[in-house]
């Protein structure tokens, strides 16, 4: 099991903006690197590069890099609609993190900023001669990157948003989530038979939010009663839905309330499902 902040890190960089903030931000400096080492650039070098070789590149980048994106855009659109219609709806969270995809409009937005970042700095005169040397063997590594991402792209087009391609990503989400199941069956703790009735001796605990149950921090609730006597038992599972009238677990007696809201912070709800831990969800988006 992992702990908390390790899910919501693998659950971020799952997101389509974190690869694209991510590379923008890479470009960004990348851009602005160029200005701190032309010192290192001998000026023999920089005469044999022309004054305006690197801004018509830097023009060129920045305008087909924005029609580029906003086609990939309205392509991703496309693809999420057609996983929705012909396999279903619970599947596209899947396109939606699709490592390609991301990568690919993280490229082209990155390239973008890159040569926007440029032109700016280029009309500042912030470069100078040997500057410019510097910014045009970077502009270069930034092309051939677009050109095998562009490659990349059109042979993942063949595929994004069909059928077999979707329902290949649900196959292996279900696989692991049903290895990490069989492996922690109880997700680390122990079975309880008698889940209907509220134990003897115990005290319910009620959520604050109202959602579905998408993690269980069972390292962070081990931690919580390795010196602790009482028990805890897990009414609501990965998936369950919850709100503040039901109890999510059973506490044994004692001073609950300096332990229940510790409690509470280890079940993470949200407005929907998640495949991490929910074997469940994963059989619900399986195409009929």
């Amino acid at each position: 099991m992992i702990s908390r902040w390790k899910w919501i890190l693998k659950q971020t960089v799952k997101k389509l903006w974190f690869r694209a903030t991510l590379f923008a931000i890479v470009a960004i400096i990348t851009a602005l690197l160029s200005i701190l080492f032309k010192s290192m650039i001998p000026e023999s070098v920089s005469v044999k590069v022309g004054a305006e070789a690197v801004d018509n590149i830097l023009n060129i980048l920045a305008s087909s890099m924005l029609a580029v994106t906003t086609f990939s855009l309205s392509i991703m659109v496309t693809a999420y609609g057609s996983a929705t219609t012909n396999v279903t709806p619970r599947a596209t969270r899947l396109v939606v993190e699709d490592v390609t995809t991301q990568n690919v409009l993280a490229t082209f937005i990155g390239s973008f900023l890159f040569s926007l970042v440029g032109i700016i700095a280029l009309s500042m005169g912030a470069y100078g001669e040997r500057g410019r040397v510097i910014l045009f063997i970077v502009t270069l590594v930034v092309i051939a990157l677009i050109l095998i991402t562009l490659l990349r792209w059109i042979q993942h087009l063949t595929s994004l948003g069909r059928v077999g391609e979707t329902t290949a990503k649900v196959e292996q989400a279900a696989i692991e989530t049903f290895i990490a199941r069989a492996r922690n069956p109880c997700l680390g703790g122990y079975p309880w038979l008698e889940n209907n009735e509220q134990p003897k001796g115990t005290v319910a605990v009620y959520p604050k939010k109202i959602g579905y149950v998408e993690y269980i921090n069972m390292v962070k609730l081990s931690k919580l009663l390795t010196n602790d006597p009482r028990h805890v038992y897990l009414v609501a599972q990965p998936g369950s839905f919850i709100h503040p009238s039901m109890p999510v677990l059973y506490l044994s007696q004692g001073q609950e309330s300096s332990i229940s809201a510790d409690l509470l912070e280890t079940i993470i709800v949200s407005d929907v499902r998640s495949f991490a831990q929910d074997p469940r969800f994963v059989l619900a988006s399986w195409p009929k």
